[in-house]
C-alpha cells in the first residue's frame, strides 16, 4: 500500500518524544518548560503548521514552473490562532508567500496558490476542515539577473 505512511515514537522522559517516519526521518517533539517539557523540539501544534508550508510551498513551486514563471526565490511563514476551549484546534492560519523572481505575475501566484490550496495539498485540506486558511502574497522582482532557479 504506497498510500499508507506509518510513524513511530519513543518516550525520552519529561514530555518529549522522538518521532520517526516509515520514510527513514525523524524529530523530536516537546513542550515548553512552563508545559512540563524541556522545549527539546517541535511542539505538536507547530507540526501542522510545518507540514502546510512544505506540501503548499511544494504544490505552488511544481504549478509555477509549469507556467514557465522565473522563480528565484520563495519564503513562507505561517502563524496559527487556536481555539480557547480544549481540543484547542486551529481555527485560523495565515500563510504569508513571499516569492523573488524574473516577470513573475501576481496572475499566476494567485492560481498557483489556489491550486495548491484547493485541489492538491492534502495538509490543506485537512486543516481547512476546522481552520480558515487565508494567503497573503508578495512579489519582488530579482533585478540581480541571476541564473538561480526554484530548488529542485
Amino acid at each position: 500500500m504506497e498510500h499508507m505512511k506509518t510513524a513511530q515514537a519513543e518516550y525520552r522522559g519529561g514530555m518529549r518524544f522522538d518521532i520517526s517516519a516509515g520514510s527513514g526521518h525523524s524529530l523530536t517533539v516537546d513542550v515548553s518548560e512552563a508545559d512540563g517539557g524541556l522545549n527539546a523540539g517541535f511542539s505538536p501544534m507547530e507540526l501542522p503548521l510545518v507540514a502546510l508550508l512544505g506540501c503548499i510551498g511544494m504544490d505552488v513551486v511544481s504549478i509555477l514552473r509549469k507556467k514557465r514563471q522565473q522563480v528565484t526565490g520563495y519564503a513562507m511563514s505561517a502563524r496559527g490562532v487556536r481555539a480557547e476551549t480544549h481540543p484547542k484546534v486551529f481555527t485560523q492560519i495565515t500563510v504569508e508567500h513571499t516569492f523573488t523572481g524574473r516577470g513573475v505575475t501576481q496572475e499566476a501566484v494567485d492560481r498557483a496558490l489556489e491550486l495548491a490550496s484547493m485541489r492538491y495539498c492534502s495538509v490543506s485540506a485537512m486543516l481547512g476542515k476546522t481552520a480558515e486558511i487565508v494567503h497573503t502574497t508578495r512579489i519582488v522582482e530579482d533585478d540581480v539577473g541571476s541564473s538561480a532557479q526554484a530548488p529542485e
